[in-house]
Protein backbone atom coordinates (compact mmCIF):
# COMPACT_ATOMS: atom_id res chain seq x y z
CA UNK A 1 0.00 0.00 0.00
CA UNK A 2 2.75 2.12 0.86
CA UNK A 3 4.95 1.59 -2.43
CA UNK A 4 1.64 2.19 -4.38
CA UNK A 5 1.05 5.89 -2.36
CA UNK A 6 4.79 6.85 -2.94
CA UNK A 7 4.85 5.38 -6.26
CA UNK A 8 1.57 8.09 -7.22
CA UNK A 9 3.12 10.71 -4.20
CA UNK A 10 6.44 10.70 -7.09
CA UNK A 11 4.23 10.43 -10.43
CA UNK A 12 2.37 13.96 -8.84
CA UNK A 13 5.88 15.44 -8.39
CA UNK A 14 6.95 14.61 -11.76
CA UNK A 15 4.37 16.10 -13.21
CA UNK A 16 4.13 19.59 -11.42
CA UNK A 17 7.66 19.55 -11.86
CA UNK A 18 7.32 18.96 -16.06
CA UNK A 19 4.42 21.84 -16.15
CA UNK A 20 6.33 24.56 -14.10
CA UNK A 21 9.18 23.42 -16.36
CA UNK A 22 6.96 24.23 -19.67
CA UNK A 23 5.92 27.03 -17.45
CA UNK A 24 9.32 28.49 -17.29
CA UNK A 25 9.98 27.99 -20.82
CA UNK A 26 7.47 29.84 -21.98
CA UNK A 27 7.95 32.31 -19.77
CA UNK A 28 11.26 33.07 -21.25
CA UNK A 29 9.85 32.82 -24.71
CA UNK A 30 7.03 35.25 -23.33
CA UNK A 31 9.26 38.47 -24.15
CA UNK A 32 10.06 37.22 -27.62
CA UNK A 33 6.98 37.01 -28.70
CA UNK A 34 6.12 40.01 -29.96
CA UNK A 35 9.35 39.89 -32.25
CA UNK A 36 8.16 36.71 -33.58
CA UNK A 37 5.03 38.13 -34.42
CA UNK A 38 6.35 41.36 -36.25
CA UNK A 39 8.87 38.77 -38.02
CA UNK A 40 5.71 36.58 -39.26
CA UNK A 41 4.04 39.79 -40.32
CA UNK A 42 7.01 41.25 -42.36
CA UNK A 43 7.98 38.61 -43.60
CA UNK A 44 5.16 35.57 -44.13
CA UNK A 45 3.01 37.27 -44.95
CA UNK A 46 4.15 39.16 -48.08
CA UNK A 47 5.68 35.71 -49.35
CA UNK A 48 2.26 34.21 -49.21
CA UNK A 49 0.89 37.08 -51.41
CA UNK A 50 4.15 36.85 -53.42
CA UNK A 51 3.26 33.34 -54.36
CA UNK A 52 -0.91 34.18 -54.87
CA UNK A 53 0.75 36.58 -57.64
CA UNK A 54 2.91 34.33 -58.93
CA UNK A 55 0.01 31.90 -60.12
CA UNK A 56 -1.72 34.68 -61.97
CA UNK A 57 -1.10 36.64 -65.60
CA UNK A 58 -1.19 40.28 -64.10
CA UNK A 59 0.23 43.35 -66.16
CA UNK A 60 -0.50 46.47 -64.55
CA UNK A 61 -0.63 47.87 -68.28
CA UNK A 62 -3.95 45.44 -68.95
CA UNK A 63 -6.52 45.40 -65.89
CA UNK A 64 -8.01 43.00 -67.64
CA UNK A 65 -5.19 40.45 -67.24
CA UNK A 66 -5.25 39.31 -64.03
CA UNK A 67 -6.62 35.82 -64.72
CA UNK A 68 -5.28 32.85 -62.61
CA UNK A 69 -2.70 30.68 -64.98
CA UNK A 70 -1.24 28.18 -62.38
CA UNK A 71 1.98 27.58 -63.11
CA UNK A 72 2.61 28.78 -66.58
CA UNK A 73 4.69 31.82 -64.57
CA UNK A 74 7.22 29.19 -63.59
CA UNK A 75 7.50 27.39 -66.75
CA UNK A 76 7.92 30.65 -68.68
CA UNK A 77 10.99 31.67 -66.18
CA UNK A 78 12.91 28.10 -67.57
CA UNK A 79 12.35 28.85 -70.54
CA UNK A 80 13.60 32.52 -70.58
CA UNK A 81 16.86 32.88 -72.26
CA UNK A 82 17.33 36.33 -69.93
CA UNK A 83 16.64 34.66 -67.12
CA UNK A 84 19.27 31.95 -67.36
CA UNK A 85 21.70 34.67 -68.24
CA UNK A 86 20.92 36.75 -65.45
CA UNK A 87 20.78 33.79 -63.05
CA UNK A 88 24.49 33.11 -64.18
CA UNK A 89 25.52 36.92 -63.72
CA UNK A 90 24.34 36.06 -60.51
CA UNK A 91 26.37 33.11 -59.76
CA UNK A 92 29.53 35.08 -61.59
CA UNK A 93 29.11 37.74 -58.98
CA UNK A 94 28.60 35.46 -56.01
CA UNK A 95 31.02 33.32 -56.10
CA UNK A 96 33.41 35.95 -58.00
CA UNK A 97 33.19 38.44 -54.95
CA UNK A 98 33.17 35.78 -52.09
CA UNK A 99 36.30 33.73 -53.41
CA UNK A 100 38.23 36.97 -53.96
CA UNK A 101 37.00 39.07 -50.94
CA UNK A 102 38.44 36.23 -49.00
CA UNK A 103 41.46 35.45 -50.40
CA UNK A 104 42.27 39.35 -50.21
CA UNK A 105 40.57 39.19 -46.45
CA UNK A 106 43.25 36.20 -45.63
CA UNK A 107 46.14 38.16 -46.52
CA UNK A 108 45.03 41.71 -45.08
CA UNK A 109 44.56 39.71 -41.66
CA UNK A 110 48.09 37.93 -41.97
CA UNK A 111 49.51 41.59 -42.12
CA UNK A 112 47.46 43.08 -39.33
CA UNK A 113 47.98 39.74 -36.99
CA UNK A 114 51.42 41.47 -36.26
CA UNK A 115 52.59 44.63 -34.08
CA UNK A 116 53.74 47.43 -36.19
CA UNK A 117 53.66 51.22 -35.73
CA UNK A 118 50.23 52.58 -36.50
CA UNK A 119 48.17 49.25 -36.83
CA UNK A 120 45.16 50.61 -35.05
CA UNK A 121 44.83 53.70 -38.17
CA UNK A 122 45.52 51.03 -40.75
CA UNK A 123 42.88 48.57 -39.61
CA UNK A 124 40.47 51.49 -39.50
CA UNK A 125 41.19 52.38 -42.71
CA UNK A 126 40.58 48.68 -44.11
CA UNK A 127 37.23 48.37 -42.50
CA UNK A 128 36.61 51.91 -44.02
CA UNK A 129 35.09 50.26 -47.37
CA UNK A 130 32.91 47.51 -45.49
CA UNK A 131 31.07 50.65 -43.34
CA UNK A 132 30.13 52.54 -46.46
CA UNK A 133 26.65 52.44 -47.93
CA UNK A 134 26.56 50.59 -51.16
CA UNK A 135 24.55 53.25 -53.20
CA UNK A 136 27.93 55.66 -51.64
CA UNK A 137 30.16 53.12 -53.20
CA UNK A 138 28.68 52.99 -56.47
CA UNK A 139 28.57 56.06 -56.93
CA UNK A 140 32.42 56.21 -55.65
CA UNK A 141 32.98 53.41 -57.93
CA UNK A 142 31.85 54.72 -61.28
CA UNK A 143 32.54 58.33 -60.53
CA UNK A 144 35.52 59.07 -59.00
CA UNK A 145 37.11 55.75 -59.94
CA UNK A 146 35.51 55.06 -63.28
CA UNK A 147 34.54 58.00 -65.19
CA UNK A 148 36.27 57.69 -68.78
CA UNK A 149 37.37 61.31 -68.32
CA UNK A 150 38.86 62.17 -65.20
CA UNK A 151 39.11 58.86 -63.28
CA UNK A 152 41.30 57.76 -60.86
CA UNK A 153 41.68 54.36 -62.64
CA UNK A 154 42.33 55.61 -66.09
CA UNK A 155 44.77 58.54 -64.98
CA UNK A 156 46.93 55.74 -63.47
CA UNK A 157 46.55 53.40 -66.58
CA UNK A 158 47.40 56.80 -68.65
CA UNK A 159 50.76 57.06 -67.16
CA UNK A 160 52.00 53.99 -68.25
CA UNK A 161 50.52 55.21 -72.15
CA UNK A 162 47.22 53.00 -72.05
CA UNK A 163 44.34 54.83 -73.67
CA UNK A 164 41.11 56.06 -71.19
CA UNK A 165 38.74 53.40 -71.19
CA UNK A 166 35.11 53.52 -70.33
CA UNK A 167 34.75 50.88 -67.90
CA UNK A 168 31.32 51.01 -67.19
CA UNK A 169 30.33 50.26 -70.38
CA UNK A 170 33.06 48.44 -71.99
CA UNK A 171 33.34 45.76 -68.68
CA UNK A 172 30.41 46.52 -66.77
CA UNK A 173 30.78 42.79 -65.19
CA UNK A 174 33.64 43.78 -63.83
CA UNK A 175 33.02 46.90 -63.17
CA UNK A 176 30.40 45.97 -60.55
CA UNK A 177 32.78 43.02 -59.49
CA UNK A 178 35.42 45.20 -58.13
CA UNK A 179 33.18 47.57 -56.33
CA UNK A 180 31.74 44.16 -54.88
CA UNK A 181 35.22 42.87 -54.01
CA UNK A 182 36.36 46.75 -52.22
CA UNK A 183 33.29 46.67 -50.46
CA UNK A 184 32.82 42.53 -48.62
CA UNK A 185 36.96 42.40 -48.58
CA UNK A 186 37.07 44.48 -44.81
CA UNK A 187 34.04 41.82 -44.18
CA UNK A 188 36.05 38.65 -44.57
CA UNK A 189 39.21 40.42 -43.08
CA UNK A 190 37.72 41.34 -39.52
CA UNK A 191 36.30 37.33 -39.62
CA UNK A 192 39.97 35.51 -40.69
CA UNK A 193 42.01 38.38 -38.00
CA UNK A 194 39.20 37.40 -35.23
CA UNK A 195 39.87 33.49 -35.80
CA UNK A 196 44.00 34.13 -36.00
CA UNK A 197 43.77 35.98 -32.97
CA UNK A 198 42.14 33.13 -31.55
CA UNK A 199 44.84 30.83 -32.53
CA UNK A 200 46.51 29.01 -29.40
CA UNK A 201 49.92 30.27 -29.73
CA UNK A 202 51.73 27.47 -27.61
CA UNK A 203 50.75 25.48 -30.99
CA UNK A 204 52.61 27.68 -33.09
CA UNK A 205 55.70 27.74 -31.05
CA UNK A 206 55.43 24.17 -30.81
CA UNK A 207 55.25 23.85 -34.62
CA UNK A 208 58.38 26.08 -34.87
CA UNK A 209 60.23 24.48 -32.07
CA UNK A 210 59.74 21.14 -34.48
CA UNK A 211 61.46 23.09 -37.20
CA UNK A 212 58.39 23.51 -39.28
CA UNK A 213 58.65 26.21 -42.03
CA UNK A 214 55.89 29.12 -41.72
CA UNK A 215 54.82 28.13 -44.79
CA UNK A 216 53.75 24.57 -43.85
CA UNK A 217 52.84 26.49 -40.05
CA UNK A 218 50.10 28.17 -42.24
CA UNK A 219 48.80 25.35 -44.42
CA UNK A 220 48.75 22.76 -41.69
CA UNK A 221 47.89 24.67 -38.54
CA UNK A 222 46.63 28.19 -39.23
CA UNK A 223 44.29 26.71 -41.97
CA UNK A 224 42.19 24.17 -40.42
CA UNK A 225 41.89 26.46 -37.23
CA UNK A 226 40.30 29.16 -39.77
CA UNK A 227 38.23 26.42 -41.14
CA UNK A 228 35.19 27.84 -39.32
CA UNK A 229 35.47 31.27 -39.84
CA UNK A 230 36.14 30.80 -43.41
CA UNK A 231 33.18 29.11 -43.97
CA UNK A 232 30.86 31.86 -42.21
CA UNK A 233 32.41 34.42 -43.96
CA UNK A 234 31.25 32.38 -47.86
CA UNK A 235 28.34 31.33 -46.34
CA UNK A 236 27.07 34.48 -44.94
CA UNK A 237 28.90 36.65 -47.95
CA UNK A 238 27.23 34.68 -50.73
CA UNK A 239 23.85 35.14 -48.85
CA UNK A 240 23.96 39.13 -49.19
CA UNK A 241 26.17 39.59 -52.72
CA UNK A 242 23.47 37.18 -54.20
CA UNK A 243 20.90 40.13 -53.18
CA UNK A 244 23.06 43.13 -54.58
CA UNK A 245 20.77 45.71 -56.51
CA UNK A 246 22.61 49.58 -55.85
CA UNK A 247 25.57 48.96 -57.76
CA UNK A 248 24.15 47.28 -60.73
CA UNK A 249 21.54 49.81 -60.69
CA UNK A 250 23.87 52.61 -60.23
CA UNK A 251 26.81 51.97 -62.17
CA UNK A 252 25.97 49.95 -65.33
CA UNK A 253 21.48 50.12 -65.15
CA UNK A 254 22.51 46.01 -65.77
CA UNK A 255 23.71 47.06 -69.48
CA UNK A 256 24.86 46.78 -71.79
CA UNK A 257 21.85 44.72 -72.69
CA UNK A 258 21.55 42.30 -69.51
CA UNK A 259 25.38 42.01 -69.43
CA UNK A 260 26.01 43.33 -65.92
CA UNK A 261 22.41 42.43 -64.50
CA UNK A 262 21.67 39.86 -61.58
CA UNK A 263 18.25 38.40 -60.77
CA UNK A 264 17.29 40.84 -58.33
CA UNK A 265 17.66 43.77 -60.87
CA UNK A 266 15.96 41.79 -63.60
CA UNK A 267 13.02 41.11 -61.52
CA UNK A 268 13.25 44.97 -60.88
CA UNK A 269 12.93 45.65 -64.60
CA UNK A 270 9.90 43.06 -64.66
CA UNK A 271 7.96 44.19 -61.84
CA UNK A 272 8.62 48.01 -62.14
CA UNK A 273 9.53 48.59 -66.11
CA UNK A 274 7.79 46.02 -67.59
CA UNK A 275 4.92 45.96 -65.30
CA UNK A 276 4.65 42.27 -65.61
CA UNK A 277 3.45 41.50 -61.59
CA UNK A 278 3.03 37.14 -62.28
CA UNK A 279 6.23 37.15 -64.04
CA UNK A 280 8.13 38.97 -61.48
CA UNK A 281 6.58 37.31 -58.43
CA UNK A 282 7.34 33.52 -59.77
CA UNK A 283 10.94 35.14 -60.15
CA UNK A 284 10.93 36.02 -56.82
CA UNK A 285 9.62 33.23 -55.53
CA UNK A 286 12.27 30.72 -57.45
CA UNK A 287 15.01 32.95 -55.66
CA UNK A 288 13.93 32.99 -52.45
CA UNK A 289 13.30 29.32 -52.45
CA UNK A 290 17.02 28.71 -54.29
CA UNK A 291 18.64 30.86 -51.26
CA UNK A 292 17.01 29.22 -49.20
CA UNK A 293 18.04 25.63 -50.06
CA UNK A 294 21.36 26.74 -50.70
CA UNK A 295 21.72 28.77 -47.18
CA UNK A 296 20.24 24.85 -45.43
CA UNK A 297 23.18 23.35 -46.81
CA UNK A 298 25.60 25.62 -46.44
CA UNK A 299 24.45 25.88 -42.43
CA UNK A 300 24.68 22.25 -41.75
CA UNK A 301 27.82 21.74 -43.28
CA UNK A 302 29.03 24.61 -40.71
CA UNK A 303 27.33 23.32 -37.47
CA UNK A 304 29.02 19.94 -38.59
CA UNK A 305 32.57 21.27 -38.61
CA UNK A 306 31.64 23.60 -35.48
CA UNK A 307 30.34 20.09 -33.56
CA UNK A 308 33.25 17.64 -35.03
CA UNK A 309 35.63 20.77 -33.83
CA UNK A 310 34.29 20.77 -30.53
CA UNK A 311 34.46 16.88 -30.08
Amino acid sequence: MSTTVNTSTSATRSAAAAQHARKDVWLRRAPLLPALIFTIIATQIPFLITIWYSLRSWNLLNPDSDVFVGFRNYIGIFTDSTFRQVAMNSVLYTLGCVLLAMLLGIGLALLLDRKFIGQGVVRTMLITPFLIMPVVSAILWSISMFNPSYGLVNWIIGLVGISPIAWTSQFPFLSVLIALVWQWTPFMMLLVLAGLQSQPKDVLEAAQMDGASALHTFFYITIPHLRRYIELGVLLGAIYVVNTFDQIYLMTAGGPGTQSANLPYYIYQRAFLGFDIGQAAAMGVVVVIATIVIATVALRLIFKSFMSTEQ
